[in-house]
């Protein structure tokens, strides 16, 4: 039976929802960015017992995990067959706050934690800024050397390669523009940017990583104004999840489902 690590964002942990598949063997490592996943814990920062007003409890999880840099224990002790690595949640500015980096999630913006004494002072970078893309490619070779350090070694590695769509499908089944994305209430996103960002940090992550195998559904790179979790740049048709399982169908990176 495949266990399934995902490093990545809701488009790849949707794969397995829009199917209908409940799956026990999957961890599902959000909300981060490379560069946090190996900076140190956030000192003096504990959790609430109980996610804030507003959060979910696997969204809290996932936030607690990129303060308290849980994830990679998780990670190797989880000892998956499949690691699957998509760099959508690769969106958000990085937080250098007491000598260490955070992701600006929209979780840590509506927890309340960044008024708290360990996260007051924290300095954004820009996403887009060449900072964070240094600090990125730094993360991506720690990643690198740590897939290769650790029983992850022997995990088949798979990039689920990913783009904002630039259009949508309405409700009447028509195609139009994508206009006014914000990555954060108030902070307006480029998707062109951002996109050209993340064809930067696939070269780069594939040259710098083991063997990888790409998957992708570029043609049904289409936002969905139906979309469960509402429209969005990266939330997809459909057919984008289904054809990205199919892929890993081919891979056997899922149990198949019966016809």
């Amino acid at each position: 039976m495949p266990r399934v690590a995902i490093i990545g964002s809701c488009i790849s942990r949707d794969v397995w929802r829009f199917q209908g598949v409940t799956v026990s063997d999957l961890l599902y490592i959000s909300r981060t960015s490379l560069p946090s996943l190996f900076a140190a814990p956030v000192a003096g920062f504990r959790p609430a017992a109980q996610p804030p007003k507003g959060l979910k409890p696997q969204p809290h999880r996932a936030l607690v995990a990129d303060l308290t840099k849980s994830a990679l224990a998780a990670l190797v002790a989880f000892r998956p067959t499949h690691v699957v690595f998509d760099f959508i949640d690769e969106r958000f500015d990085l937080l250098s706050v007491g000598g260490t980096l955070a992701t600006r999630s929209w979780e840590l913006e509506a927890s309340g934690y960044l008024k708290r004494p360990a996260l007051k002072a924290a300095r954004p970078i820009p996403r887009l800024s060449a900072a964070c893309e240094r600090l990125w490619l730094d993360g991506a070779a720690e990643m690198a050397a740590f897939v290769r350090a650790t029983p992850l070694a022997g995990a088949r590695l798979i990039l689920h390669s990913a783009r904002w769509a630039d259009e949508r499908l309405t409700a009447a089944e028509r195609r139009a523009p994508l206009l006014d994305m914000e990555i954060l209430p108030g902070a307006p996103a480029d998707i062109g940017a951002h996109n050209a960002l993340l064809g930067r940090y696939e070269a780069e992550f594939e040259a710098l990583m083991p063997p990888m195998t790409r998957i992708e559904a570029a043609r049904y790179r289409l936002a969905d104004e139906r979309h469960a979790w509402g429209l969005s740049p990266f939330h997809y048709v459909p057919d984008y999840y289904r054809e990205v399982w199919r892929q890993l169908e081919a891979l056997d990176a899922v149990e198949r489902i019966a016809a």
